[in-house]
């Protein structure tokens, strides 16, 4: 005989797990709490930190990021991915809770995957960037954190959108998103350009990213270097940070004695600290004339 004709005891009415994220709007939260004031009061205050960027050229996009994941002041992970792929000709780099961006990631996948079944052909970059925009924006102000550039390849020729959890979405040649972009379009300011060639833009992105984690306390760790072609995405490298960062000092340090050697410049001797000073206060005594004398004995006179 069952438990369920003994006791008289039935399954509680419990909804099943579901694949779908609630609806804005169903996420679980006291009742008479408006969820946005409830975050802001009770959520978790940490910092988040990384440093990923994108651009755009003539053969391709070019997508780097470092790998550290930060909680705090506390390295949760430093081997962490970024760049996520999500079909075979585009990827996406991640910033803000490592979480959110895991979780849209998929949710765009699956949304890629059925409109492919559907309508027999995946969407365009632009079409995929408008998409991710409008499925988060759905959101807003229940504190989602997801800011991504989506590189790839389509009937245009190469794209590149950046995607905020708010909505926004731009489309530009060159992005940078974290705590260490500032630093990261430094870089990419002097040296982008469109017509640049395969090594030169895996110079910059190395290079871009190696500055930021070297200024950026957030960032560290290695370099993932990622190219975006035509016949679909490619992973090019992964690199330490520090040992890159030592290796473009000693370059341009060799450069600069280079250019000194050539342009026939011979480095001043080094002269000591006092001396220099010394000589920076020592002012040379100028000759009395009658006239001052004139005047220096009148005003004692006054």
């Amino acid at each position: 005989m069952a438990l369920q004709d003994v006791c008289n005891w039935q399954t509680p009415d419990t909804p099943r797990p579901s694949v779908h994220l609630p609806q804005a709007g169903g996420w679980a939260v006291p009742r008479g709490c408006d969820p946005q004031t409830f975050l802001q009061i009770h959520g978790p205050r940490l910092a988040h930190g990384t440093t990923t960027l994108a651009f755009r050229f003539r053969h391709g996009v070019i997508a780097a990021a470092d790998t550290r994941s930060s909680c705090g002041s506390y390295v949760a992970c430093p081997a962490s991915r970024k760049v996520i792929p999500v079909h075979q000709r585009l990827l996406g780099t991640t910033s803000g809770t490592s979480a959110d961006c895991a979780t849209w990631y998929r949710v765009l996948r699956r949304e890629l995957r059925l409109r492919e079944l559907r309508e027999g052909q995946l969407p365009s970059v632009a079409g995929t960037a408008k998409l991710l925009a409008a499925m988060m924006s759905c959101y807003r102000g229940l504190d989602l954190c997801v800011a991504t550039a989506l590189c790839g390849w389509d009937h245009s020729g190469p794209a590149l959108f950046y995607v905020y959890s708010d909505g926004t979405c731009l489309q530009g040649d060159i992005f940078s998103v974290g705590s260490g972009s500032p630093y990261a379009y430094g870089v990419l300011d002097r040296g982008y350009h469109y017509d640049m060639t395969i090594q030169e833009a895996y110079t910059l992105a190395r290079c871009a990213v190696a500055h930021a984690t070297h200024r950026d306390a957030y960032s560290g760790g290695s370099v993932d270097l990622f190219h975006v072609r035509e016949s679909g995405w490619e992973y090019v490298s992964r690199s330490d940070a520090c040992v890159l960062y030592r290796e473009l000092q000693k370059a341009r340090t060799l450069e600069q004695e280079l250019e000194a050697k050539a342009c026939g410049v011979h480095p001043e001797p080094a002269t000591p600290q006092g001396a220099r000073e010394c000589k920076e206060l020592f002012v040379e005594q100028e000759e009395v004339t009658p006239e001052d004398c004139a005047i220096i004995m009148k005003t004692e006179t006054m």
